[in-house]
């Protein structure tokens, strides 16, 4: 009896102590992977090189005590954007300023000699668990570039200010304050339009089509045999039914 209660005492105390191992293993879980999730991310996170995109700049809030009111995302001058514009976002002001670049970049549309370097919204609200998307329709996006940084600013309604402008670690760990990434690939080949086009596939058979009339007269002795086999076999359970009252008891 003395050893029975020992082992449930123990096999409680066992319970009791896993329970507690599992509840620090997942508050330590959590606490390091918020701070990867309350990151300022661009969405999507990649796009084709030579074309146009379309991302959000999502940028949640971090603090319980404050809330975040500015957000400045600055633009590559390395790699310009000719085209740079914005959807409006209910309840902010958004301001695009334009600069000179250091020298002039080639284009298809002539000599880009200005370009957006930065967009600046204003005067909204995200508040303790909240965050805001910020879309932008931009291009076109360089070619034998992997990637375009985006550092951005995020203003506290207390004041503070949080940069998140850090570049890649090489050895491939995360860092501090990343700056939102755009990932940029090879853009798929595309047909040539001048190619000739592939030769037509030889034509199936031909499948001789059954005259109406034929088809017709099978359908109607296919019936006639099937309701002549259903007759007889009425006519054998009634000879059955008789033949079973003519026998004596």
């Amino acid at each position: 009896m003395s050893f029975t209660m020992s082992f449930a005492v123990s096999g409680r105390s066992l319970a009791r102590r896993a329970v507690t191992v599992l509840a620090a293993v997942t508050a330590v879980t959590a606490a390091t992977a918020l701070p990867a999730l309350a990151h300022v991310t661009i969405n999507p996170a990649a796009a084709e090189q030579g074309g146009f995109t379309k991302v959000a700049f999502r940028v949640p809030n971090e603090r319980d005590d404050a809330s975040t009111e500015r957000v400045e995302v600055t633009f590559p001058t390395d790699h310009p954007l000719a085209f740079v514009s914005v959807k409006p976002v209910p309840g902010w002001t958004v301001k695009v300023t334009e600069s000179k670049l250091p020298a002039p970049v080639k284009t298809e549309y002539g000599d880009l000699t200005e370009a957006v370097s930065k967009v600046v919204w204003s005067g909204g609200k995200i508040s303790k668990g909240e965050f805001q998307e910020f879309e932008v329709s931009m291009g076109k996006l360089p070619e034998g570039v992997d990637q375009l940084m985006f550092p951005t600013k995020q203003t506290y309604s207390g004041g503070e200010v949080v940069n998140w402008s850090d570049a890649p670690k090489t050895d491939g760990t995360e860092a501090e304050h990343p700056a939102p990434l755009l990932k940029l690939t090879p853009a798929a080949a595309k047909a040539d339009p001048t190619a000739s086009p592939a030769a037509a596939p030889a034509s199936a058979p031909s499948v001789a089509a059954q005259p109406v009339a034929a088809s017709s007269a099978s359908d109607g002795t296919a019936r006639l045999l099937g309701g002549a086999g259903l007759l007889v076999g009425v006519v054998g359970i009634v000879v059955a039914v008789l033949a079973l009252r003519r026998r004596p008891s």
